[in-house]
């Protein structure tokens, strides 16, 4: 009887082609009793394999590839959807196809009790292209953030003055929570609908009203 260890790998090799095996010709494969197979198929699905089927009935794997479960940080799944990004602008339509779909799959594994998704900022159905130029200005952002500089920025036509305040990533794209001189009031910017971005010789120091947590406790 070959090793636990041998014999399932053995069968995900058997399994991988989608193929329906009954256990009686897997357990006459690997000499062993069709119990053990049973008690393997329940192990391959414990340790994250798309295993389906029943006892009698058959077996397969219902994926071609599968991972384990995965814990991203938020500039790991950043980076991975960059990367997305810049192949689904590579001027391959199968790549570009294959690209989006595979956001598709990191967006709906996204754990539902993060951030609430602001109005109008979609995550399906935002284009790869913002991910890719709202990425530009993240560093003088970043920078602004922990200077406590303000900004002045032009989103379309409208130049504005900003005191930025938090950076915020929702999967496809980002976005950036201010306080916004010009408009006298918090705001969500993505940051791919900035077109031009200046730092001002000018720091802003928190004010009751103005601050994070005043955005924060407005939201709620």
């Amino acid at each position: 009887m070959p090793k636990r260890s041998d014999r399932l790998m053995h069968l995900m090799t058997r399994l991988r082609d989608g193929t329906l095996l009954r256990a009686e010709d897997l357990a006459d494969e690997l000499s062993v009793t069709e119990r053990t197979i049973y008690r393997d198929m329940d192990a391959l699905r414990r340790s994250g394999l798309p295993v389906e089927g029943t006892r009698g009935a058959g077996y397969r794997i219902t994926a071609e590839i599968t991972l384990p479960p995965l814990n991203l940080t938020i500039e790991e799944l950043e980076a991975l959807h960059l990367g997305l990004a810049a192949v689904a602008q590579s001027g391959d339509a199968d790549l570009q196809n294959i690209a989006e779909g595979l956001a598709e799959k990191l967006d709906a594994a996204l754990p539902e009790d993060g951030p609430n998704n602001p109005a109008g900022m979609g995550l399906s159905v935002h284009p790869f292209s913002a991910t890719g130029s709202g990425t530009i200005h993240q560093a003088a952002l970043r920078q602004a953030i922990r200077a406590r500089q303000k900004l002045s920025l032009r989103i379309g036509t409208e130049p504005r003055i900003i005191r930025p305040l938090r950076l915020d990533y929702w999967g496809r794209f980002w976005s950036i929570v201010v306080w916004c001189e010009t408009h006298n009031g918090f705001d969500e910017i993505r940051l791919d609908q900035i077109q031009e971005l200046t730092p001002l010789p000018h720091l802003f120091v928190p004010e009751t009203g103005k601050q994070l947590s005043d955005f924060e406790r407005q939201a709620t």
